[in-house]
């Protein structure tokens, strides 16, 4: 029987293990029908640059689409999106289908149909995988992320090769066909899941109100940040593997299709066993130190592959390889999936898909251009110097340890007291807090506020500042504005139960006989409330009217 923290117990879940099976499934769906593609369009054409664009354009939606799906995700019950999704691609699916069982197929509706189907798995995978934390208890959330990366890596070493043998053997329409029956088990799980859905207090964000409330949230969270510069580089440094294999194998080591399927096999079974090492190791020795063997992995690996000419020593180097990848990987997602709440936990996963395939691109061209300059080896052995060497970057982007602490607030805050008729758009919304200290707490509460001002500024809040009065040196004023009343609730709403804690601490550190004056207050009133005829005319030149003066519990200002 596994402990909760090893890779496996996550599959003692029977709602996690069907959709794991299911996705398991989907995804060598998905690596079969991208044989099938690029056979079928090598038929058709014989273009290079078209063959290449199969790849383009099952994967551009991934970078187009990815930060809207986070947000939509985030939006929504994840569960329908999910549903949504998986039908737009199963529908794609079948109609490639049809159009190559009837040899209906052009070029151009090949890689529309691409488009299509890598849209709607774009769409999907921000859903699916934010959905874990519904799925398993949160002692297993980092083993149940780490086994959806399994996943991938099962499908990405035998997929393809399975795929080779249905197009050898029935044709590309075999693997349109094959591809769209292994939507149906994931459907199927996504339609009978009885998931919990929480009703939200308020509407969902706009579309791209909600997209800046994911990039804010990432921009002023450290850990977060963090995490995705790291994965960026990681990308860029790792990606001459993913861009100069194919050449490696066939003007290195003299190879054909069948030792660049072997290679690609040996580099995904050996992220499949880095995989069952990564949970134990980030217990044992935190997320730096786990990283760093990481990436140690990936640079002896690749610089083995560069140096050698013996197939099976290239095979074992690039298993080697592939474990630091797939540990790294892990590593960057448990960090973002653990340090983002569930309000935003969709956007978070949007913004680790995009930096990985942002790292990956700008990796590929880069070493594809050094190793057209240079030669191959040359290029993947600089490649493996400079990952190295990137453990040295923790001096100044140290990967964050996160834990359960960061998950959402237990309890709901109660809205505040309101005398004007307000409206969902009323706004800006000003929060002014005074609070006062004593002189010898100064420093200390200044370094609390800090803090407190990265809470919640990713949280909604605009126009941070803190401010002392120079007549009253005790006296201090926090003060922020939400765009509107409603991004206002959402903002207080938003808190986890460890930044409650710290506004907390900064309320506790109040003197005096009062307690900590909140004022809130409505900027530009004329037109943004319901104004009635019997409302006592206020004049012209007020700009600012205060909605509330309270002291409600500091969790909720």
């Amino acid at each position: 029987m596994f402990r909760d923290d090893e890779v496996g117990a996550p599959l003692r879940q029977s709602l996690f293990r069907r959709i794991w099976l299911a996705s398991l499934l989907s995804n060598f769906g998905s690596l079969i029908q991208g044989v099938g593609a690029a056979w079928a369009m090598t038929q058709m054409a014989a273009s290079a640059e078209l063959v290449a664009l199969v790849q383009t354009a099952a994967m551009l939606p991934v970078m187009l689409i990815s930060i809207p799906a986070g947000a939509i995700a985030d939006m929504y019950d994840r569960r329908l999106v999910g549903l949504v999704a998986l039908a737009m691609t199963f529908a794609s699916s079948i109609a490639l289908s049809v159009l190559a069982w009837f040899d209906m197929l052009t070029p151009i509706s090949l890689l529309v149909f691409c488009f299509l189907i890598g849209s709607g798995m774009a769409m999907f995978g921000p859903a699916w995988q934010s959905s874990v934390n519904e799925q398993v208890p949160p002692k297993m959330l980092p083993a149940a992320i780490t086994l959806n990366s399994i996943s991938f890596n099962i499908a990405r070493s035998f997929g393809p090769a399975i795929g080779g043998v249905i197009v050898a053997a029935a044709g590309a329409v075999a693997a349109f066909a094959a591809n769209a029956l292994a939507y149906i088990p994931i459907l199927a799980v996504l339609y009978f899941w009885r998931r919990k859905q929480v009703p939200s207090r308020l509407p969902p964000e706009r579309l791209d109100r909600a997209i800046i409330s994911g990039v804010r949230y990432i921009v002023h969270s450290p850990a977060m940040r963090t995490a995705l510069m790291r994965c960026t580089l990681t990308g860029a440094l790792g990606g001459s593997i993913f861009a100069l294999l194919p050449l490696l194998v066939r003007d290195v080591l003299d190879g054909g299709a069948q030792s660049y399927g072997a290679m690609l096999g040996a580099f995904g079974i050996g992220a499949i066993l880095g995989a069952f090492y990564v949970s134990d190791m980030r217990g044992r020795f935190g997320s730096e130190a786990s990283l760093r063997a990481a990436l140690l992995a990936m640079g002896i690996g690749t610089g083995i592959a560069a140096l050698s000419r013996i197939p099976a020593l290239t095979a074992l180097a690039l298993a080697l390889a592939g474990a630091g990848w797939m540990m790294s990987m892990a590593l960057f997602n448990i960090s973002i999936q653990m340090a983002a709440p569930r309000w935003v936990s969709g956007r978070a996963l949007a913004g680790f898909r995009s930096s990985n395939s942002a790292g990956l691109a700008i990796g590929s061209w880069a070493w594809g251009y050094l190793a057209v300059h240079t030669s191959i080896d040359t290029a993947m052995l600089v490649s493996a110097v400079a990952m190295l060497a990137s453990p040295l970057v923790a001096v100044w982007l140290r990967m964050p340890e996160v834990d359960a602490a960061t998950q959402d607030a237990s309890r709901p805050v109660v809205d505040p007291e309101v005398r004007l008729d307000l409206t969902p758009r009323s706004g800006p919304v000003v929060v002014e807090i005074e609070y006062r200290i004593a002189q010898s707490r100064a420093r200390a509460f200044f370094e609390i506020m800090q803090q407190v001002q990265l809470n919640r500024q990713r949280n909604g809040a605009y126009g941070w500042s803190i401010a002392r009065d120079v007549t009253d040196p005790e006296l201090w004023t926090e003060r922020y504005h939400c765009p509107t009343w409603y991004d206002y609730l959402r903002q207080r709403s938003r808190p986890t139960d460890a930044e409650r804690a710290l506004q907390k601490t900064a309320s506790d550190m109040h003197i005096g006989p009062e307690p900590v004056r909140i004022r809130r207050m409505l900027e530009r009133p004329f037109g943004s409330v319901r104004w009635k005829d019997d409302t006592p005319e206020v004049g012209a030149a007020a700009n600012v009217i205060p909605i509330a003066a309270q002291t409600p519990s500091t969790s909720g200002t």
